[in-house]
């Protein structure tokens, strides 16, 4: 039996539907890990399921977490793989879905921990980042691990500082570093799919998820937020909507400049979900468009399912 169904890719991408559609076929349970979407409060802005949905299906780590809180890789690989054995218990497959490529990986094939922190090396590059600014560092790291850069956030400073210390202190990238620890170590049996949008369509896609969620009350959300006094913590995890609505009602920008800046950043960060998951020979890239149907999807997903099952036979 095949332990995880995963379905990845960018954002606006229809994961959420296709991965309901299956996990209902299938009779199982969907563990999500988007790791926006693990925060209470937050459900306009990342995509969450809505409460029709999450009343169809049972869904794990979805508003699980306070804002003020943090739920690293490392605990969702611990915890995910967890459920999924449990759910395994039960002689069924997890379906697991999002576009959160560093919590997918966790899960699947175990997180790279690399060499010890160092905390020398750690607080001089935060002493850099906060003289010179995180773009530099992020340069920096472009030109020692174009690879890895290519896989995060520009603004991460966290994952940034990371691989830095890690090239400082081995000479040699995460990227190359990690690679390595997958081919010795034994991930889950996982299958691993994706809906291919013509790129124009997907970002026609995500300039509409974008509007729909202005109108269903976005900024409302991001301003109880700040009432309740998570608006240091917007600013720490650098959300993608979040901080733009933010810096609108300090009255830094207008509304209209920053939903256009939305719109352009969660374009960029769709680029590099969709950069990372192509890195991925195991992912499977079904052709979505006016031609395909979920209907379509689903079949062709449960026949991938089923020919691996053929082969672990």
């Amino acid at each position: 039996m095949t332990q995880v169904l995963a379905v990845v890719g960018p954002t606006a991408s229809a994961k959420t539907s296709l991965a309901i559609e299956l996990a209902e076929h299938l009779d199982t349970e969907i563990i999500s890990a988007d790791s926006m979407q693990f925060y209470r409060g937050r459900e306009r802005g990342r995509g969450a399921p809505s409460a029709e949905e999450l009343a169809r299906v049972q869904h794990h780590f979805v508003g699980h977490i306070e804002p003020s809180q943090e739920m690293s890789a490392g605990d969702f690989e611990v915890a995910a793989r967890a459920l999924v054995r449990d759910i395994n218990a039960r002689g069924k497959t997890a379906v697991v879905v999002g576009g959160s490529g560093l919590y997918i990986q966790a899960l699947i094939d175990g997180l790279f921990e690399g060499p010890g922190k160092t905390p020398a090396v750690r607080e001089r590059l935060h002493a850099e980042a906060e003289e010179l600014g995180t773009e530099s560092l992020y340069s920096r790291l472009e030109s020692v691990d174009p690879e890895y850069a290519g896989r995060i956030e520009r603004g991460d400073l966290r994952r940034i500082v990371r691989a830095l210390e890690v090239y400082e202190v081995t000479g040699r990238p995460i990227s190359e570093l990690y690679l390595e620890q997958q081919e010795s170590s034994k991930s889950l049996d996982a299958v691993q799919v994706a809906l291919d949008w013509p790129r124009d369509v997907l970002y026609e896609r995500i300039n509409a998820r974008v509007d729909a969620m202005m109108a269903a009350g976005f900024a409302d959300e991001v301003g109880r937020l700040i009432e309740r006094g998570y608006g240091g913590h917007i600013k720490r995890l650098r959300s993608i909507g979040y901080r733009e609505i933010a810096a609108y009602l300090a009255g830094d920008c207008t509304l209209e400049e920053a939903v256009e800046s939305m719109k352009m950043f969660t374009r960029r960060y769709a680029k590099r979900q969709l950069t990372w998951f192509r890195g991925d020979p195991r992912v499977h890239w079904l052709k979505a468009g006016a031609g395909e149907t979920e209907t379509f999807h689903l079949e062709h997903v449960l026949d991938l399912l089923a020919r691996e099952s053929e082969v672990q036979a």
